[in-house]
């Protein structure tokens, strides 16, 4: 059997994940510490896990309507307009997810015709690029620049819109860089698509995740920009419920409907169980002034200190990440490639870190750290780091 005759051969030339490459080693390494994978250290609330128990034990164990429990629709258009001020229609605006990851594909292949270009700032999420040559289209990488505190800029934006142009993804705060883009920056960006019919592909899912007194300024809240945006957010990275797969996408009805067609075609709902616990989450912050929220905001600012001080120390320049739970540290002064200093640095210190390049060209000359892991983990990780760059200058 030739298989290169039956697969598809544009998503069989895709590479596989640069982030996944690294922590299948970890996971057979003694004593590694993985500054890796973007997923809390904190477990669902227990609260969050009995909501979920009580529905099987009471044999909510069926299908929902495609779009979600309407009480939850309710709950999460409550929570974003009281958040960030963006108000959605729960019959008509919103349905919930498979994660915001499946958000991005629906939202993609709702939008995305053959040839079509899609923008994204570089570096961004692994994600973006694939999904949009899955949906048949072609990324766009727009490079953004660390004296430019990695936000995407209007200027950059306007050089990069074509006559092709069909979608911006905007994925803010930032993964990898933990960038943010104010409400300013924001509405720069709104003005360099007013008269153009892009749309808006708004990736929030670090939107609580903040820090040095920024708040988090969506991109559907600007004056009419609504009409254009798609705003992707979830569970996973504010209530730490990774596992759950919970997620929601907003929209105007008539771009929700297209990715609601899909969504009944392949998903049929999010699972009935995640629903629930989704629901308890949103009903205990809300009742709490999202105190579990803050907490783990608190312990995040307190690890990225300790990150950004010993980058100090080590003599690496680094960007003072306001969103998301990474840092991103230039390790150009070493001499080493981003995934020479990746690879050397797992080999020799047992240390897991993301070659910039994996999220994008322009990535090259940094490495992704997440202090997404436990405090002790990311000062040892640190001193083992400081001895390593120690060693290269030596």
């Amino acid at each position: 059997m030739n298989y290169d005759r039956v697969l598809n051969s544009r998503i069989a030339q895709v590479p596989p994940s640069g982030i996944r490459k690294f922590f299948d080693v970890v996971s057979t390494m003694k004593d590694a510490i993985s500054l890796g994978v973007g997923e809390p250290d904190f477990t669902s609330q227990w609260s969050v896990n009995d909501a979920a128990i009580y529905s099987l034990r009471q044999g909510r164990t069926h299908y929902t309507a495609n779009a979600g429990l309407m009480a939850l629709r309710e709950a999460a258009c409550d929570y974003l307009e009281a958040r960030f001020g963006t108000r959605y229609d729960p019959k008509t605006e919103i349905f919930m997810t498979v994660g915001a990851s499946e958000g991005i594909d629906l939202a993609l292949r709702a939008l995305v015709e053959p040839g079509d270009e899609v923008l994204m700032p570089d570096p961004s999420y692994v994600s973006y690029s694939p999904g949009v040559i899955f949906a048949g289209g072609v990324p766009r990488p727009v490079v953004t620049r660390e004296e430019d505190e990695f936000r995407l800029t209007p200027e950059a934006l306007k050089a990069a819109l074509t006559p092709r142009t069909k979608a911006l993804i905007l994925p803010y705060p930032n993964n990898p860089t933990g960038a943010i883009m104010e409400r300013p920056h924001l509405e720069a960006i709104a003005d360099a698509l007013r008269d153009t019919d892009v749309i808006v592909i708004s990736d929030e899912i670090y939107a609580e995740l903040t820090y040095g007194g920024k708040k988090h300024a969506s991109f559907a809240s600007i004056p009419g920009m609504k009409e254009r945006t798609i705003t992707l957010n979830g569970f996973s990275k504010a209530f730490a419920m990774t596992g759950w797969r919970m997620g929601y996408a907003c929209a105007p009805a008539e771009i929700l409907r297209v990715m609601l067609k899909m969504h009944q075609y392949t998903i049929l709902c999010a699972p009935t169980a995640g629903q629930y616990a989704a629901l308890e989450a949103l009903k205990v912050g809300r009742e709490t002034d999202y105190a579990y929220v803050n907490e783990m905001v608190r312990t995040y600012d307190r690890r990225r200190r300790i990150m950004l001080d010993a980058y100090k120390q080590m003599g690496l320049s680094c960007f003072e990440p306001r969103g998301a739970f990474y840092t991103f540290p230039c390790i150009k002064s070493t001499g080493l490639s981003s995934q020479q200093f990746a690879e050397r640095l797992l080999r020799e210190k047992k240390v897991a870190c993301v070659p910039g390049t994996a999220f994008g060209e322009s990535g090259e000359g940094y490495v992704r750290c997440s202090y997404a892991t436990a405090t002790d983990k990311v000062i040892e990780a640190m001193e083992r780091m400081k001895e390593f760059v120690r060693g290269i200058r030596n």
